[in-house]
C-alpha cells in the first residue's frame, strides 16, 4: 500500500473520471457542483497527463434505446489525444467494458478516482477495482453527488476502508513531487 503521502508512480497509476458528461455535470450536486468538479478533474487529468500517467475517462450510455440523451457525451475539451474512453452500460465502470483489461496492458496498479455521483458511479466503480486488487486513491474534491450527505458517506465512511482520500491537490505524481 502507498504510504499517504508519498506520491504515485505515474507508470503504475492511472486517473480514472466517471461520467463527467453534460447532462450529468449540470445536475444539481452536493457538497459541490458540476462545474467545481469538472474543473477540478481537469487540472488533475493535466498533471496527470504530464506525468505519463493514463486518463481514463468513463461515461455512461443507457442500454437498449435507439438514442441516448442529449449531454450524453464527455464535456467537451475534456478529452486529449492518447485518453481512454470508457463506455458502460451499468452503474460502475469494468463490467462489460473491457477497462481491467485496459489497465492490465499498461502495468496500472493504483487507480485515482474523480467524478460525479461519488455515491454511484464512482463508487461502484472502485468497488469492482478493489475486488480486482487495484490500489485506490479517492480525489475528494474532484467528486460531487446528487446531496453532500451521500457524498460524505461515500468518501468519510465507505472510500476509507477501500483506500486512500486526498483533497486533488495532494494527489502528487513522483516527477511532480517537491
Amino acid at each position: 500500500m502507498t504510504a499517504p503521502d508519498a506520491p504515485l508512480d505515474p507508470a503504475r497509476t492511472a486517473l480514472v473520471l466517471v461520467d463527467l458528461m453534460d447532462r450529468i455535470v449540470a445536475l444539481p450536486l452536493a457538497p459541490r457542483t458540476g462545474d467545481e468538479v469538472l474543473l477540478t478533474a481537469q487540472e488533475l487529468a493535466a498533471r496527470a497527463r504530464t506525468a505519463g500517467a493514463p486518463v481514463v475517462l468513463v461515461r455512461v450510455e443507457r442500454p437498449h434505446v435507439e438514442a441516448q440523451p442529449p449531454g450524453s457525451g464527455l464535456v467537451e475539451g475534456l478529452a486529449q489525444e492518447g485518453d481512454l474512453v470508457v463506455v458502460k452500460r451499468t452503474i460502475g465502470g469494468f463490467h462489460g467494458t473491457g477497462l481491467h483489461e485496459l489497465l492490465a496492458e499498461r502495468g496500472v496498479t493504483t487507480l485515482v478516482f474523480g467524478g460525479i455521483a461519488t455515491n454511484l458511479g464512482v463508487e461502484s466503480t472502485a468497488r469492482a477495482a478493489a475486488d480486482l486488487g487495484y490500489e485506490l486513491v479517492f480525489a475528494e474534491d474532484a467528486m460531487a453527488a446528487l446531496t453532500a450527505d451521500e457524498h460524505r458517506a461515500a468518501t468519510a465512511l465507505n472510500f476509507p476502508r477501500l483506500g486512500q482520500v486526498r483533497p486533488a491537490a495532494e494527489v502528487v505524481f513522483a516527477d511532480q513531487a517537491g
